[in-house]
């Protein structure tokens, strides 16, 4: 008998609801869960004693949500919480809101009032269904326990497959209290009870065709990458692409680590923090590739001008993203690594037929000299000065054992760490990209630890992001999982900060943080982590070193970093990505853009 056919049980068999719960879970194959129990989902907690999924006991249910995202994105798996009704149904909202603008597959199960009070207002009623129906892939109030094994088949099939996202299942407490005959939907059943649901992964010959002929014809392609890349564990089809073409890649916030940061065709990360090549090579170019991404607009600036003189080809699985910022000349609907794989061998049969493809030498010479004008850069302190975030970041990213997982909050320290890391494997990069949620970064750092536990995971935090939800630390040290954590602590919520400094005549209004209330080491050490603060430049190696040699607990790093630092390249809101600001030095050059 088959270790699935012994989670199983017989078909048949007279069990609870609860129990038909946790054996969908099982059959699933869901390993370890994250979530809090309560009144409502009392029932299926009981039956989780004699299971063989690991439960974690989180200390807010958003931390469950965002600990079951950070599993999902290093794993490939569906993330699952489980949280009880009412008020811990609406502290899942920002996980799934997350997860559905990130395209995370993640499972969340929520307890319910029992069916006969559903709409009297009982005690810890919500409309969980209808509060959660836009923020998720799916969602489902199961009325009756002979249900549960066909929502439970339905939310995994629909989370992992198509365009990934979060699916919500509803269960109310007396559907886990009533019993029911055990049965196990089939996949046949399964694609039967969702007739309207059928996501095209083929994308379509003819098109694919186009698109390698458009091309082979470009003489300033970019290949823009989008996150779509890794969901769809695109990145070795990727690679084959660029480098049967020689097309410079972008790789935008979602995507980092899709595409080797140390390729030489890699620009880095476009965008409003982008690189100043990256943004101008898309700017300029009369071809953009967009495979898995989005046009979003912190990637785009102000649409009527983004890229002008570019024909697009637009990859995606989603259809409902064909043409929705920007209209594709070459829509092509489809998983990217099956598209991108028929686009590989469609471009060498065109080649091997006699096809040239245009000379991209003066294009790639073009994009090397922006590079060299314009990289990344910081102004590094005196001795004795100020500490600097981005130096920082470079002294983790060089100490950091080969593999490392870094998961970041939101804000500058989010851009310094997309910027300054260098991102050479897919799924190294954990980020809230598209609801950009503070507090995002420490649970999501313990769900990515627990998913990978063989490799290193370090969060980059902000103190104001930090302080939000950096009650999951206790989980962390009671569980043994030993994150570490990188405060760049500079007082201030930093990003808002800077955009009062840039756009509000430096009327800063409510961002100042007290610069010693708390104190991160005792905070660190009452929740049974090791603390370390870092005040000068000369104290960063040293106590990076000894945060990486701490593997049993997990280890909190208060760098105490200057707060006047402002995030560059960077374009304002509703500007054109011509209107780059670059950092003080390199405005001198600029015209070299132009």
């Amino acid at each position: 008998m088959t270790s699935k056919q012994t989670k199983a049980g017989k078909l048949g068999e007279k069990i609870t609801g609860a129990e038909a719960l946790i054996r969908g879970l099982e059959m699933e194959n869901v390993d370890v869960m994250f979530g809090l129990p309560g009144g409502c989902i009392l029932p299926a907690y009981d039956p989780l004693l004699k299971s063989s999924i690991r439960h974690i006991l989180v200390r807010h249910e958003q931390g469950a949500g965002h600990m079951a995202e950070g599993y999902a994105h290093v794993t490939g798996r569906p993330g699952v919480a489980m949280v009880t009704s009412g008020p811990a149904a609406t502290n899942m909202v920002t996980p799934l809101c997350d997860a559905f603008m990130d395209s995370i597959p993640m499972v969340a199960i929520t307890g319910q009032v029992s069916t006969s009070a559903i709409g009297t207002d009982a005690f810890q009623e919500c409309d969980t269904v209808g509060i959660t129906r836009s923020i998720t892939k799916h969602n489902e109030l199961v009325m009756s326990a002979e249900d549960l094994p066909m929502a439970i088949r339905q939310a995994f099939h629909i989370a992992t497959t198509g365009r990934p996202g979060p699916v919500l299942i509803d269960v109310p407490k007396d559907v886990l209290q009533n019993t029911m005959s055990w049965n196990w939907p089939t996949d046949d059943e399964v694609a039967d009870s969702l007739p309207g649901y059928k996501p095209n992964t083929k994308g379509h010959t003819r098109m694919i065709k186009e698109a390698a002929q458009l091309i082979l014809r470009s003489e300033r392609p970019v290949l823009y990458v989008g996150g779509g890349v890794l969901k769809a564990r695109a990145a070795d089809a990727l690679r084959a692409l660029a480098e049967l073409t020689q097309i410079p890649v972008v790789t935008t916030l979602m995507a980092r680590g899709a595409f080797p940061d140390d390729h030489p065709l890699c620009l880095g990360m476009p965008g409003m923090h982008g690189t100043a090549t990256a943004v101008t090579a898309m700017q300029k170019s009369d071809l953009l590739i967009a495979l898995g991404a989005r046009f979003d607009d912190r990637v785009t600036g102000k649409v009527n001008g983004f890229a002008p003189d570019a024909k697009i080809i637009h990859v995606d699985i989603d259809p409902a993203e064909q043409g929705k910022v920007r209209k594709p000349d070459v829509p092509i609907v489809g998983d990217c690594r099956l598209v991108i794989e028929e686009m590989v061998k469609a471009i060498q049969e065109l080649l091997q037929g006699g096809t040239s493809q245009a000379d991209l030498n003066p294009w790639r010479s073009r994009v090397s000299g922006w590079q060299e004008q314009f990289p990344l850069m910081y102004e590094q302190s005196e001795p004795g000065g100020p500490l600097k975030p981005q130096y920082c970041l470079e002294k983790l990213r060089d100490a950091a054992p080969e593999g490392t997982i870094l998961v970041s909050g939101v804000g500058q320290h989010q851009m310094w760490s997309s910027q300054y890391w260098r991102f050479n494997e897919p799924y190294t990069w954990v980020n809230s990209g598209g609801l950009g949620t503070m507090g995002f970064s420490v649970p999501a750092a313990i769900g990515a630890k627990v998913g990978r536990p063989d490799k290193t995971v370090w969060a980059i935090d902000g103190d104001g992001c930090f302080q939000m939800t950096a009650q999951e630390l206790v989980t962390a040290s009671i569980e043994k999982i030993p994150v570490k954590i990188g405060i760049l602590n500079n007082s201030y919520l930093g990003m808002v900060r800077q955009w009062q400094e840039m756009f509000y005549d430096e009327r800063y209004s409510e961002v100042y943080l007290s610069p010693d209330t708390p104190n991160y080491v005792k905070w660190a050490e009452a929740m049974g982590c090791v603390g370390i603060r870092v005040d000068d430049p000369s104290e960063v190696e040293a106590a990076i070193d000894k945060a990486n040699s701490i593997n049993d607990r997990p280890v909190v790093v208060d760098f105490r970093v200057d707060a006047r630092e402002i995030v560059y390249p960077m374009i304002a809101p509703g500007t054109s990505n011509d209107a780059i600001m670059l950092p003080p030095s390199q405005n001198a050059r600029k015209e070299f853009l132009k």
